[in-house]
């Protein structure tokens, strides 16, 4: 059975190659040529194009000719796009031409029924089901950028969010205004792992919705901006420690020596930072060493902290006389107060992708 939007697309393929045999496209020497093919394909894509359900699942009521004319259609009424050339008389009882032809209001109606069908499948959470429904309404509407998102929604929530992606993009180049096109486009994006370009998604939703955007939209937009900021922060962390890291090369994870030299070192001369026993025995810094050393991601984190590089330059013994500040002093600093939560076993930050959007 298909599962990817890729196995769906090959299977259509071999339906499109083997009816091409049936419909007069191709003559019949030619049989033996297209069946080659049509093993390579589903061999290679581990599909079966004799299993009909997976066939009829992948292709809906249309063929992958008549679905490739809705995409010329779209193509071809787009700003800036250039006139079709004329088609041959003898095109105009083909599925394609008979579809690029503008919905009747009967056809219309249908195909609302059918998004009906699909929605009701959505509430059911049978997504292969509201798939197929969304897909024959655009078979009947083309270019309908609610069909195309709904579809891109029962996608992602069968986490085919290639697929996803794709249908919320030709959503909203249809139709801008249509903001929960971007949201949907936001969420297949994060899914993927395009942070920066899930964030913009959501930035033109909130654009588009006015007035601040939504909740939800906002509530997306924040995720996505927290996972770029992550990413930021570890991408600094890993140059740093790979720059500056003692010793060993590429990868070495900072000791808590590191850190005693961080702050000038573990000796107590010239007025700077208090020996680095002793500091050690106090029971607080002792448990934050003891989480500091079962985390190296904490610790390499904790390294690159400009705050903590900041405090240290002003009190680490380069100068200027002045002692550690006492522990009160410390955790005034909010960052640091957060950081020694983390450091305490407190509660953090979550994940980025936590809380995310719903389609």
């Amino acid at each position: 059975m298909a599962t990817t939007s890729k196995q769906r697309l090959a299977l259509a393929i071999c339906d499109f190659l083997s009816t091409s045999l049936t419909d007069g496209t191709l003559q019949a020497d030619e049989k033996d040529s297209i069946d080659v093919a049509i093993n390579c394909i589903s061999e290679a894509f581990g599909v079966d194009p004799a299993d009909k359900a997976a066939v009829t699942l992948a292709v809906g009521s249309q063929s992958l000719l008549q679905i490739y004319s809705v995409y010329e259609k779209l193509k071809n009424s787009s700003p800036g796009a250039s006139k079709p050339a004329p088609a041959p008389p003898s095109s105009a009882s083909t599925p394609a031409a008979a579809s690029s032809a503008l919905p009747t209001v009967e056809q219309k109606k249908q195909a609302e029924g059918l998004k009906s069908k699909g929605n009701a499948a959505m509430a059911q959470k049978d997504y292969p089901t509201a798939i197929d429904f969304y897909t024959q309404a655009l078979a009947l509407h083309p270019g309908n950028s609610v069909f195309l998102s709904n579809r891109a929604a029962a996608h992602s929530a069968a986490r085919d969010h290639e697929s996803a992606k794709a249908d919320a993009e030709a959503a909203v180049a249809i139709d801008p205004k249509y903001t929960k096109a971007w949201s949907r486009l936001g969420l297949a994006r994060f899914a993927l792992g395009d942070a920066k370009g899930s964030m913009e998604a959501y930035r033109k939703g909130i654009e588009y919705e006015g007035n601040g955007g939504s909740d939800a939209m906002k509530k997306g937009f924040e995720t996505a901006r927290r996972r770029v900021d992550e990413i930021a922060v570890d991408e600094a962390a890993a140059t740093t420690t790979s720059r500056d890291g003692p010793g060993a090369g590429a990868g070495a994870t900072p000791s808590l020596g590191d850190l005693a030299g961080m702050f000038g070192g573990g000796g107590a001369g010239g007025g700077g930072m208090p020996d680095f026993g002793s500091i050690m025995s106090n029971p607080m810094f002792a448990s934050m060493a003891q989480n500091l050393m079962s985390n190296p991601d904490m610790m390499a984190n904790l390294m690159s902290n400009p705050r903590l590089r900041e405090m240290a330059n002003q009190f680490g013994g380069g100068g200027g006389g002045g002692g550690m500040p006492d522990i009160g002093s410390l955790m005034s600093d909010p960052s640091i107060a957060e950081m020694a939560r983390n450091m305490m076993g407190g509660g953090g930050a979550g994940g980025a992708g936590r809380g995310g959007p719903s389609p």
